[in-house]
């Protein structure tokens, strides 16, 4: 299911240090490069029923201000985006995100 960005009621982010570490060290993604994706368009926004147990999580296709394409992992807590995890999109994934 794809959504716009307007759809969601959030009122700006929420970092756990430990994420921001992990997702530069793992995959180069530095927190501010994720939240440009929500910013720029094409933004294209799944529901993630497989990992949303415990609370609603979302997958996002988008990229940075420089081009640079990310997937990101994420869930909404208390009207903030919460980034789970981000990396560079593969190749399955550049495809989708390029017909948008």
């Amino acid at each position: 299911m794809r959504q716009e960005r307007s759809e969601f009621d959030y009122e700006g982010f929420d970092w756990d240090e430990r994420n921001i570490r992990k997702n530069e060290s793992k995959h180069g993604a530095r927190y501010k490069e994720c939240e440009e994706i929500f910013f720029n368009k094409p933004l294209i926004i799944f529901k993630d029923t497989a990992h949303s147990q415990k609370e609603e999580r979302f997958a996002a296709l988008g990229k940075t201000n420089l081009g640079r394409k990310l997937a990101l992992s994420f869930c909404i807590r208390q009207n903030k985006i919460r980034v789970i995890s981000a990396r560079d999109q593969d190749k399955k994934e550049r495809k989708f995100f390029a017909c948008y």
